[in-house]
């Protein structure tokens, strides 16, 4: 092991700025100056020492001068100086001093104050000498029966870690102190006792456990989370003890500590598969969600939750308990919500549906009564997205679900209106019993909505209604349609800015405070619906003066309108579009051709019904994966595994949970390597040096979410004793060094591995640079210096697909204020390969559904987007075109536009994407 991986209990911060004092000055404080000197001296010994220094001449002082003394900032600082100092000579001998040194921890052991027993006990944890702790053991076997538990409970711990170091020491350690449980009283004593013969004796701490198993709710905290570990392993081990403790993981369900009731649900789960299990699990991890306060908390039980909702044969068990977990709701905190209505939206069936739309409801009003707030508004919106979702899956829902709903177009939240509105319009499209109630509420709202950024689409059934309804009514409610494009896309408004209006103002009919106010767009849509009614009309009427009355009504208030547009009372004049759209239906009525009449009453219906439709597929598509996803597949001539016949050597390729989450802590996840060789570890080593430098140097770059971890190889090439040989990094863009990687000393021709952390703040391309200095001994000179190559910090560890909805999209485009334009520049010639080749390289995900891009003309556009680790959203709009004039081998040309809302995010990854299509082969 080397000297930068040496064993460290004890870290300290030292001043940078400070000189360090010579031995003579040190020597002559530890001797002669009082208490407060001497405890200076001895902090800047202790550093020293932690720099690399020997100091071998103060050992001796120290012993002296410093040992004898009560004072307890100088007792704990000794055992800080004990901890660190070398205690052996070059040949590995113990000092000689150190049996002085041995005897004064011998009295201390045995001192009065149970403060100077317990620290000492504690430091002797972190004692590797055999030696120094033999003459101790009398000492630290009577520490047990102190009368104070902070000695009894250290006491534990060093007999603990004496038992796994040298066991000769104390054979009987597993005996002495299964006898010290059974007697002790106090908890923090019991939990250090009952931990260590779990890893030493686990039979005893079984033996422990059956004797008492019936009192364990009674026990602290502290003991009940060591026994639901014990437990687990045991059956892990040895699934026939299942059913001798699988009553004692019941019980600790309703332990009052939170942190026992979430291990021991996680552990009946991993346990046990039966229903009642699972049952009790969920509704426990349900109760955790509901009564603790921290939100971190709430998301990762909710995860637990999810988790158990994965498995297929646990689905079920969950159904049962939505009602339960919609309790949730009453958690202010967005993303609990998000991630509570999204989980009932999984669970929900054709048995629990019903109520779930009543919970949902109740909420939805719940939310008009609060004082309005950002997080209200987004919770409302996500209401209205899984109500919607719910009445789409059982269309036996939406009449209950309409009404409600309706109230929101006159709402001032713009978001959760647009909703509403993508719902009644899908409602109306697919439920032909349901159109007469909705054009019932849309005429009690209309009235009342006061936002034209987004328009109601209720064209189509005012149509149904226009040979009973009266003129004015018709042209009343007109305004309620939305255009569609040539292209059969929905053209959408674009957001204009309005001012308050006065007193006066506030008089006026909406349609007409909107036309006033510059908003031509409403006017556009208004003259798209007259002309529809109006064709709709005069094919239902057949009396040609109530036909001509009609339309030329119609054509007159369109005439209107562009008069009012060219004049100058409106706040802004007309556009150009709204001009020529408004002309066209004036020309589309004058006319009355049978060809335009189809457009419009046909054509125009027909592909809001294929958008709808292809949306749905997409739906049912996505769901069909997830489903898959989950399903565990066994081939027909797999062996089936039976529990009781599998042998103990067998089961040890079961995962360990406690282990596992222990290795995530750490970073030491096992990550499945990828099947492509390139993807192995070999391709994240960086080489830093040349192979002819005097040393040669690489790293390896492991990314574990917000830490990067550099593992240095340093190598002596040269024939030469290298001193204090030191790693000195630097980093550019969000990128921190945690800490200054210590000093080595290099032999002839002999290597050593460094580790530097390094912390991530935010998702930009970060750069580490530096340089390897060191001395050669015996040498004169100055400092030798090698610089090291940079080594570049991949952004795609950071960025994850993600998805969002189109409205989301956009209003993010809106929103962000960096973009980079990348100029496509590769040798493909697919549009799809192309496209699928960024997806590939930028981790992102496509948000345009596959059918808008099957087929081929020669021009593809699609929406990407990704999120960061750090929550930093990614977006990108893909515009790319196949020039058919230069040959069915002309390479693909375009561009890509990033938008991010920092300036890293989207520089990165333009340099992701440029370095990624130069290296793309045909």
């Amino acid at each position: 092991m080397t000297a930068a991986e040496n064993v460290c209990y004890t870290l300290i911060n030292v001043p940078m700025d400070s000189e360090p004092p010579s031995e003579i000055s040190l020597k002559n404080d530890l001797e002669k100056g009082d208490v407060k000197s001497k405890t200076e001296a001895l902090k800047k010994v202790i550093i020293m020492i932690l720099n690399g220094e020997k100091l071998p001449g103060l050992l001796m002082t120290i012993i002296r001068f410093v040992l004898p003394l009560q004072d307890h900032t100088i007792k704990k600082l000794l055992l800080v100086f004990w901890e660190i100092v070398p205690k052996t000579t070059p040949d590995g001998r113990l000092l000689h001093e150190m049996i002085l040194v041995c005897d004064a921890y011998r009295k201390d052991l045995q001192h009065p104050n149970e403060f100077i027993r317990g620290s000492t006990l504690r430091f002797l944890c972190k004692l590797k000498e055999a030696e120094l702790l033999e003459p101790l053991m009398p000492a630290i076997r009577a520490c047990l029966e102190h009368r104070h538990s902070y000695v009894r409970r250290n006491a534990v711990l060093a007999i603990y870690t004496i038992y796994r170091n040298f066991e000769h020491l104390i054979p009987d350690a597993p005996e002495l102190i299964h006898d010290f449980l059974v007697n002790e009283k106090d908890a923090s004593c019991k939990r250090n006792a009952f931990m260590m013969l779990i890893h030493a004796d686990q039979d005893r701490a079984l033996d422990y456990l059956s004797t008492c198993i019936d009192q364990v709710q009674t026990f602290g905290d502290i003991l009940q989370l060591v026994i639901v570990e014990l437990i687990y392993k045991v059956c892990h081990a040895n699934p026939s003890e299942r059913a001798r403790f699988i009553r004692c993981i019941y019980n600790l369900l309703q332990s009052s500590s939170p942190a026992v009731k979430y291990e021991a649900a996680g552990t009946l789960v991993t346990l046990s598969s039966a229903p009642t299990a699972i049952k009790a699990a969920a509704q426990c991890y349900i109760d955790l969600i509901i009564k603790e306060s921290d939100n971190n908390v709430k998301l990762i039980v909710l995860d637990r939750l999810i988790e158990l909702k994965e498995h297929p044969a646990h689905e079920r068990v969950l159904q049962d308990l939505v009602m339960d977990i919609l309790r949730v709701l009453s958690t202010p905190d967005l993303e609990v919500r998000k991630k509570t209505l999204q989980l009932a939206l999984d669970l929900v069936s054709s048995r629990n549906v019903e109520e779930l739309v009543i919970v949902l409801k109740k909420e939805v009003i719940k939310t008009n009564n609060v004082s309005e707030h950002e997080d209200t508004d987004k919770y409302r919106q996500l209401l209205v997205r899984t109500l919607h979702s719910c009445s789409v899956r059982f269309p036996d829902m939406a009449a209950n679900v309409i009404p409600v709903l309706m109230e929101f177009l006159s709402d001032n939240n713009e978001a959760a209106a647009a909703d509403v509105l993508e719902f009644v319009r899908e409602a109306i499209q697919r439920f032909d019993n349901l159109r007469m109630l909705i054009v019932e509420k849309m005429l009690e709202v209309f009235h009342a909505i006061k936002s034209v950024k987004y328009i109601p689409i209720v064209e189509s059934e005012i149509k149904k209604e226009a040979g009973e309804l009266k003129p004015e009514e018709e042209i009343t409610v007109g305004p309620v349609q939305k255009l569609v494009t040539e292209m059969g896309t929905y053209a959408t408004q674009s957001a204009l800015s309005s001012s308050r209006p006065t007193k006066k103002e506030e008089d006026r009919p909406p349609l007409r405070g909107f036309v006033l106010d510059g908003d031509f767009f409403v006017a556009a849509s208004l003259a798209t619906t007259l002309t529809k009614i109006a064709l709709r009309y005069v094919a239902l009427v057949q009396e040609k003066k109530k036909q001509n009355s009609f339309v030329a009504e119609a054509m007159l208030l369109m005439a209107t309108i562009l008069h009012l547009g060219k004049s100058s009372l409106p706040k802004k004049p007309i556009t150009d579009d709204d001009v020529d759209r408004i002309s066209l239906c004036l020309k589309v009525l004058c006319e009355c051709s049978p060809l335009m009449n189809d457009i419009f009453n046909k054509e125009c219906r027909q592909s809001l019904s294929h958008m709808l439709s292809a949306k749905l597929e997409e739906e049912k598509l996505s769901q069909k994966k997830e489903s898959e996803k989950r399903n565990v597949t066994v081939q027909p001539d797999d062996p089936i595994s039976f529990m009781q016949l599998t042998a103990k050597n067998e089961m040890n390729c079961k995962e360990d949970q406690f282990q596992l989450s222990l290795l995530a802590a750490m970073g030491n996840t096992q990550r499945k390597e990828a099947a492509d060789p390139l993807a192995s570890k070999l391709n994240k080593v960086t080489q830093l040096t040349g192979f002819s430098d005097p040393v040669y140097a690489e790293a390896y770059v492991h990314v574990n979410q917000y830490d990067i971890v550099l593992d240095v190889l340093v190598v002596n090439q040269t024939s030469d004793t290298l001193q204090n040989c030191t790693l000195e990094l630097a980093t550019l863009g969000d990128l921190k060094l945690v800490e200054k990687p210590s000093p080595l000393t290099l032999a002839p021709h002999d290597f050593a591995n460094i580790k530097a952390n390094v912390k991530v703040a935010s998702t930009e391309n970060g750069i580490i640079f530096g340089n390897i200095v060191y001395d050669v001994s015996g040498a004169a000179s100055d400092r030798n210096c090698v610089v090291l190559s940079d080594i570049h910090i991949d952004i795609m560890d950071y960025i994850q697909p993600a998805t969002c909805t189109d409205a989301e999209f956009r209003q993010m485009w809106a929103e962000f204020e960096w973009e980079n334009k990348v100029t496509v520049n590769t040798n493909m010639i697919d549009l799809n390969d192309y496209l699928q080749h960024i997806l590939k390289s930028t981790n992102m995900k496509c948000l345009t559904p596959e059918k808008a891009l099957s087929g081929y003309c020669g021009f593809m556009a699609a929406n990407l987007y990704a999120r960061s680790i750090f929550g930093e959203d990614a977006l990108a709009n893909v515009s790319i075109e196949k020039p058919i004039h230069q040959g069915p081998d002309a390479a693909v040309t375009g561009h890509i536009r990033i938008r991010a809302k920092s300036q890293g995010m989207a520089l990165s990854l333009g340099d992701k994407i440029n370095l990624s299509q130069k290296k793309t082969s045909i």
